[in-house]
C-alpha cells in the first residue's frame, strides 16, 4: 500500500512533487510551533487536520487523486478565515509572519484546489 502511494506521488509532475513535499507540507505542519500562540491551536488543528484527512483519503485511494482537494476547501477556507481575522490584530511579529506565509502558501494551494475540487466533482476520480 505504502508503495503504491509512493509511485502515484513519483508520477505527479515534478513542480507538484515539490510543492507538496518542500512547501505545502513544512509550511502547515510548522503551526504546530505556534501551538500557544492566540488562537494557535485551531490555526494549527486545521492546519494539520486537513492533512491527515488527506493521508486517509491516499491509503483509502492508495494514492494521489483530485479528491485529496476536498479537505483543504472544507477546512482551509474557514482556516483563511482565521488568518485573516488573526492578521488584524495585534499579535507577536514572528507568529505574524509565519500567519502570513500560511495565508499564501494555503491561498495558492486552495486556488488549485477549487480547480480540481470542481473536476473531481465532475467525475474525474482517477488516481495519479
Amino acid at each position: 500500500m505504502i508503495a503504491a502511494i509512493w509511485r502515484s506521488f513519483r508520477r505527479l509532475p515534478l513542480r507538484v512533487q515539490i510543492w507538496v513535499a518542500m512547501i505545502l507540507v513544512s509550511v502547515n505542519a510548522a503551526s504546530l510551533l505556534w501551538w500557544d500562540a492566540p488562537m494557535g491551536a485551531w490555526v494549527a488543528g486545521m492546519a494539520v487536520g486537513a492533512m491527515l484527512l488527506n493521508g486517509v483519503l491516499m491509503l483509502i485511494e492508495r494514492g494521489f487523486s483530485r479528491a485529496m482537494a476536498l479537505p483543504h476547501v472544507l477546512i482551509w477556507t474557514p482556516l483563511m478565515a482565521l488568518v485573516i481575522w488573526l492578521l488584524s490584530q495585534h499579535i507577536a511579529t514572528g507568529y505574524r509572519r509565519y500567519l502570513l506565509v500560511l495565508l499564501v502558501v494555503d491561498g495558492i494551494s486552495l486556488a488549485l484546489d477549487y480547480a480540481d475540487s470542481w473536476k473531481w466533482w465532475k467525475g474525474d476520480r482517477r488516481i495519479a
